[in-house]
């Protein structure tokens, strides 16, 4: 008997994605993962009040081919409890959370999963600020805002991140579901890369990606109270645990 085949766990965290959930889905069923690797996509319904889930369940009854788990949240409990949720139930060798509004592209999974399948690297991040790739130009504040929690993150972390803030985050799944994590909104970002960074061992490197940012009235959520709560975040979790 051959190897078992192993499997990208796709995290794709969702509220109110109506206009893009059917899109995402597509992108990521396009994909041809690099060594056969397989695909299992965990749509978090974060207690949508748009038609998110039922377009979910839509695509998944028409594309049987792409393994998609839909979970559903009781009330809406915010990004980061969503993606808590996508690691408990995840049985992939290695997982990656998905945006579900298009700001990243999909076909770059394969250069997040280079240094994990060589034996490089344990965890990867896909920095919006580094590479090549496209990156669309938005808001000046916004970009100064991360490079600025990246700046503070790495002074206490003592990595060499250029963009700790990024969705594109992927682990070996035996790293993500031994982390203890809190936070359920936009602080999970700084949580989690305070508590990787204190793994003995672990190997953490970084690729560039692309970026098709959108803006506040093409449904972006995030604001300056979340940059606020991050900071807080990155010391807590830094200098406390």
């Amino acid at each position: 008997m051959g190897e078992k085949p192993q499997v990208l766990s796709i995290i794709v965290p969702a509220f109110n994605e109506e206009a893009t959930i059917k899109s995402i889905l597509a992108r990521i069923e396009s994909v041809e993962l690099m060594g056969n690797i397989g695909k299992e996509v965990l749509v978090i319904d974060d207690c949508s009040t748009d038609s998110t889930l039922a377009m979910t369940e839509e695509y998944r009854q028409a594309n049987p081919g792409l393994a998609i788990k839909l979970i559903t949240c009781d009330k809406n409990s915010g990004k980061g409890s969503a993606i808590h949720l996508g690691i408990e139930v995840a049985s992939g060798d290695y997982i990656v959370v998905q945006d579900a509004d298009l700001e990243y592209d999909p076909r770059e999974y394969n250069a997040l999963l280079k240094p994990i399948i060589e034996g490089f690297a344990d965890v990867v991040y896909g920095s919006r600020f580094m590479g090549s790739n496209p990156h669309r130009i938005l808001f000046f504040w916004h970009s100064l805002g991360n490079r600025f929690l990246t700046g503070l993150s790495n002074m206490f972390s003592n990595l060499n991140l250029t963009d700790m803030e990024t969705c594109y985050k992927m682990f070996r799944a035996d790293i993500f579901k031994g982390l203890l994590l809190r936070e359920k909104r936009f602080g999970f970002e700084p949580e989690v890369t305070a508590k990787v960074a204190k793994l003995p061992g672990v190997r953490i490197y970084e690729v560039g990606i692309s970026y098709y940012g959108r803006t506040y009235n093409e449904g972006k959520k995030i604001n300056w109270k979340d940059g606020v709560w991050a900071i807080y975040c990155i010391l807590r979790y830094n200098l406390f645990g």
